[in-house]
């Protein structure tokens, strides 16, 4: 390119500087010091596919027992989840019994549930997976079985005693910031006391944001990820509203993000009924591009090998599990539905996403200057740069000043990453 056009080209850099130096200069917040969750967890949650089904003589293939976490277990280990990072065997609402025992303590129903949480517990680690269970700070969790107010200590030793790797701590039946907020430090205090360890998972924000503006760094000392918005469900709607409020927030949500702690926009739906395919890749490549937990929702008896593929992909899960653990967010949204998201990775590289919000015709072209990418240094002077999704391939060699153009489908996404060349084999690339 001749001197002119690059100059012209350091000018269309400056609009979007501003937003890029934010969100890349803000010092990370301190960590809850639990060493857990370095990196995003990764597992699989009952909720999303099987909600609260308690009848197992009317429906025993999705009733909420042991029976079916012990099949998921052994399906993460077979079918090779376990091997590409899915390690979390996650247990959401619906397993207690209606009433705690005579000690206080909460005890999983005993008809489905009749070996035990410890039994299911070390079955699970026979297996070389861990097990996530379900609670709530108020009163009652969301589907009225009993919560955890008053008993934070107690469930903390009795989650501990199980054996349980992992809490998802709900948020029904707080409404007051002084039960909300204390309660959710007082159960994280609870559960280092046990000295065994357990990754917090909690809904502090999003119940506290509907009563004050919550504090993401008081949260990332408590909590190692936390849920920000509404519940997702197996809807591209769903997806695309978790994605749009994201990215609305993400000045705040971006800067606290990092080892030991991460921003929750819910389950991955893929591999269920109301995603396309297309739509199921801009999940994963986005949760990837989030730095999100992946916690699939779904049937692992009951999967298309597409799906299987796109959430084994081991490309994807190296983003999402990049040890710098930078949140990615979105750069530009232009008039013609394309949103350009780009993620710092270790080592130089960057994870980019284009994604095609139009929901109409077909494939459509989006053409983007490289200098945008990583505050003009991404490819500079040069970087080679492979599609991961929706096929792996390499686009070859690239310098800072060209033009990328690719295709999109509706409600799709495109998933890059570059690597930094250094300047001494750069030279005559075009």
């Amino acid at each position: 390119m001749a001197a002119g056009g690059a100059r012209r080209a350091r000018r269309l850099l400056v609009p979007a500087l501003a937003l890029l130096l934010l969100l890349q200069s803000a010092r990370p917040a301190k960590a809850l010091e639990n060493g857990l969750a370095l990196t995003p967890p990764m597992g699989w949650l009952h909720w999303e596919r099987f909600l609260c089904q308690t009848d197992c003589s009317q429906d025993p293939r999705r009733c909420i027992s042991e029976k079916l976490f012990m099949q998921m277990a052994d399906l993460m280990v077979s079918e090779g989840w376990r091997d590409v990072g899915y390690q979390y065997l996650c247990i959401d609402d619906c397993w207690m019994a209606p009433t705690r025992d005579m000690q206080g303590r909460l005890q999983p129903d005993p008809k489905r549930f009749p070996s035990g949480m410890a039994k299911l517990a070390d079955y699970v680690h026979s297996k070389g997976l861990k097990l996530g269970i379900y609670a709530d700070v108020g009163n009652k969790t969301c589907a009225g079985f009993p919560g955890s107010y008053g008993y934070y200590e107690l469930d903390a030793e009795t989650f501990a005693s199980w054996g349980v790797d992992l809490l998802k701590f709900d948020g029904c039946h707080s409404d007051t910031v002084d039960l909300l907020v204390g309660g959710y430090k007082t159960m994280s205090r609870a559960l280092n006391k046990t000295g065994r360890s357990i990754v917090y998972s909690c809904e502090w924000p999003l119940y506290q944001k509907s009563l004050q503006k919550p504090n993401y760094t008081e949260i990332k000392q408590y909590c190692n990820y936390w849920r920000n918005f509404d519940d997702i469900y197996d809807a591209w709607s769903s997806v695309r509203n978790t994605l749009d409020w994201t990215s609305l927030h993400q000045d705040n949500l971006t800067s606290i993000a990092g080892p030991g702690g991460w921003n929750d926009p819910d389950m991955l739906v893929i591999g269920n009924f109301g995603l396309s395919w297309d739509q199921q890749i801009t999940q994963m490549a986005l949760w990837a591009m989030m730095a999100a937990p992946l916690l699939m929702s779904n049937d692992l008896r009951h999967i298309s090998p597409a799906s299987k593929a796109l959430l084994q992909n081991k490309e994807v899960i190296a983003i999402n599990q990049d040890p710098l653990g930078k949140q990615g967010y979105r750069i530009t949204k232009d008039h013609n539905g394309f949103e350009l998201w780009e993620r710092p990775l270790s080592g130089g590289a960057y994870a980019i996403a284009i994604v095609n919000r139009q929901e109409i015709g077909g494939p459509q072209a989006y053409r983007f200057f490289l200098a945008f990418l990583g505050n003009g240094l991404a490819c500079n002077p040069a970087c080679s740069i492979q599609q991961i999704l929706p096929t792996s391939r390499n686009l070859g060699l690239h310098n800072w000043i060209s033009f990328l153009k690719v295709f999109v489908n509706p409600t799709g996404t495109i998933l890059l990453k570059t690597v930094l060349i250094e300047e001494k084999h750069s030279l005559g690339i075009l």
